[in-house]
């Protein structure tokens, strides 16, 4: 039998730039979620469940300019989902005194960042963690961006006043 004859698909929903999508984008933004909900595991689920949703809308998200945007904004709601659902684990999940079993970069940013509201957190980390514009966050979050650059700005004078910086 010739071999080079057969062919098993042309790959019609994109399977494999999903998978280049997922090797690239997985880490990054399972660690974005983890900083986000103070919650590794729980960023763990939220990103395999986010990716899984992604993959099975592949031919729609793999078209849009950020899918990796569309697969945070998915993540987050997946958590505040399970949160809403199990509320008292909130409380724990966000502890500041708890920032994660991730090495952090420096632990007292960590924990003003945890301090945060989650609606803070989430753009704090999505600007300056996953280095993303104010456009991108706004796409990803999907609210205005007036609204990203507001709870920036607060974000930042709560984080210089918790770690002692002059406003």
């Amino acid at each position: 039998m010739d071999e080079s004859k057969l062919v098993v698909s042309d790959d019609p929903v994109g399977v494999t730039d999903f998978a280049a999508f997922f090797a690239a984008w997985r880490d990054p933004i399972r660690r974005a979620l983890a900083l986000a909900t103070g919650d590794v595991a729980m960023a763990d689920e939220a990103v395999d469940e986010a990716m899984t949703r992604a993959l099975r809308a592949w031919e729609q998200v793999g078209g849009y300019d950020r899918p990796e945007g569309w697969v945070y904004r998915v993540g987050l709601n997946w958590v505040r989902g399970r949160y809403r659902k199990r509320r008292y684990e909130l409380l724990s999940a966000i502890d500041p005194e708890r920032p994660g079993q991730f090495d952090p970069p420096d632990l007292d940013v960590i924990e003003a960042v945890g301090s945060l509201s989650a609606r803070l957190r989430e753009v704090v980390i999505a600007r300056y963690y996953l280095d993303w514009s104010t456009s991108d966050v706004a796409r990803a979050l999907q609210i205005p961006e007036g609204t990203v650059k507001s709870r920036l700005a607060r974000a930042l004078t709560r984080l210089a006043k918790n770690l002692g910086e002059p406003s």
